[in-house]
């Protein structure tokens, strides 16, 4: 008697059937969706056809010439455009102080007494002595009147009309040397009330009330300083100054304010720029022998006192400009002992080094005097994404300010995807 056999479990025939209709489906679907993974493993993530992977996003500035003027920072010292000593010039005991010290002072202002009691004595005397001599003219005149027609009457002989005459010019210049004697001690007199010579600000008084001053030799009372306007002194090197003045001569370069003087700005010791610009005054036209620098001297505007004779500043001066200039960041440059390099982004879009020649730094940027032309793509910000040598990027303008803010906005995304793979394939399948 033959036996039955045994049903086979499987997903096809008999038993098929009895499996549950939700169980096939269940198994359809997940080939599906393994077939969908496979083609998407095969194509890369989200990546490009055949398997490759994106260009690099890389920031770029399209190179623009323009006029750029020439800066040059030196270092210099203010020093006040007028500067004034107070001297006393009559000898006497001082006895007062007229003025606050460190206070601005006008010309012609009262600052110091000196005891004025002996020039006065002696002006009294000398407008006695003159008023003495103008009686002696009196006398004499009227009597060389009087001998006038005596002489003509023969009354008298011709020589003592002649000595009444001289006696007469005599008292005359007599009077004239008693009026030179009574300005002389009012000059005096006025001596002993200090004034100032210029308007400035004046220091601290270098003697006190009770002093003898002007005994043997003229005493300095104080100083007073003009600081409005300031002059700053600063040196540059005469191989410089030799060099622009070639450049200027041979129309590299355009002189800076088409003829008039060149604008100054300052920096101050803690390195803040202040707030008003000067003008160049002149350039000493004698080099130094020590240091081979010549002295130049600028004209900066201080109403509000703010800088001070003395102080050590930072002159930024435009001397010169430089038509048809390229300025890049710095940041662009790759700087080594084979040359100064940049990477330029082709028509193919493959970024290729070139070398430039640089000139001086400039607020962050440098000067290319040769090795690029207008509206070539430079390179500033991305190289860390670029991974392989000579692929293809994505230029796209760079912005100073905008510059770190795609990368600060990606990094965390990448982080989360690196710790999180099992998310990210879930969310791309979905």
């Amino acid at each position: 008697m033959l036996q039955p056999k045994p049903a086979v479990v499987s997903f096809f025939g008999a038993s098929q059937r009895a499996r549950s209709p939700r169980v096939a489906l269940a198994v359809i679907t997940a080939a599906v969706l393994l077939a969908a993974c496979g083609k998407k493993e095969e194509g890369g993530a989200g990546g490009p056809p055949g398997g490759g992977m994106p260009p690099a996003t890389v920031g770029v500035v399209a190179v623009q010439p323009q006029s750029v003027g020439l800066v040059t920072e030196l270092p210099g010292r203010l020093e006040a455009s007028r500067v004034a000593e107070v001297r006393a010039r009559a000898a006497g005991i001082l006895q007062k102080r007229l003025f606050r010290e460190g206070s601005d002072v006008r010309a012609g202002q009262p600052l110091f007494e000196i005891d004025a009691a002996p020039y006065e004595a002696a002006l009294a005397s000398a407008q006695a002595s003159l008023a003495r001599a103008e009686a002696n003219v009196a006398q004499t005149k009227a009597q060389a009147e009087r001998y006038k027609p005596l002489v003509e009457a023969n009354a008298i002989s011709k020589q003592d009309y002649v000595n009444a005459v001289a006696a007469q010019k005599q008292a005359e210049a007599d009077v004239a040397v008693a009026r030179a004697q009574v300005r002389t001690a009012g000059i005096n007199r006025g001596y002993a009330a200090v004034t100032s010579p210029i308007s400035g600000r004046i220091g601290r008084a270098l003697v006190t009330e009770g002093a003898l001053v002007g005994q043997g030799e003229v005493t300095a009372l104080a100083v007073v300083q003009q600081i409005n306007p300031m002059y700053v002194n600063f040196t540059q090197s005469a191989t410089e100054v030799l060099n622009l003045r070639r450049a200027l001569a041979a129309g590299k370069l355009a002189r800076a304010g088409s003829g008039e003087s060149a604008v100054v700005h300052l920096l101050l010791d803690d390195g803040t720029e202040y707030g008003r610009t000067g003008k160049l005054l002149f350039s000493d036209l004698t080099v130094d022998q020590t240091s081979g620098q010549v002295t130049l001297r600028a004209e900066v505007p201080n109403p509000d006192g703010l800088l001070l004779p003395g102080m050590y500043v930072r002159v930024r001066i435009e001397q010169a400009q430089l038509e048809q200039a390229i300025l890049l960041p710095q940041q662009a440059v790759t700087r080594s002992a084979t040359g100064d390099t940049v990477l330029v982004v082709g028509p193919d879009s493959k970024p290729a080094p070139r070398q430039v020649k640089l000139g001086q730094n400039q607020n962050n940027q440098w000067i290319v005097l040769d090795g690029l032309k207008a509206g070539e793509q430079v390179i500033v910000d991305g190289f860390q994404k670029m991974m392989v040598p000579g692929a293809p990027v994505k230029p796209v303008p760079w912005s100073p300010n905008a510059a770190s803010a795609p990368a600060g906005a990606s990094a965390p995304a990448a982080g989360a995807a690196a710790s999180n793979p099992a998310g990210a394939a879930s969310a791309a399948s979905k």
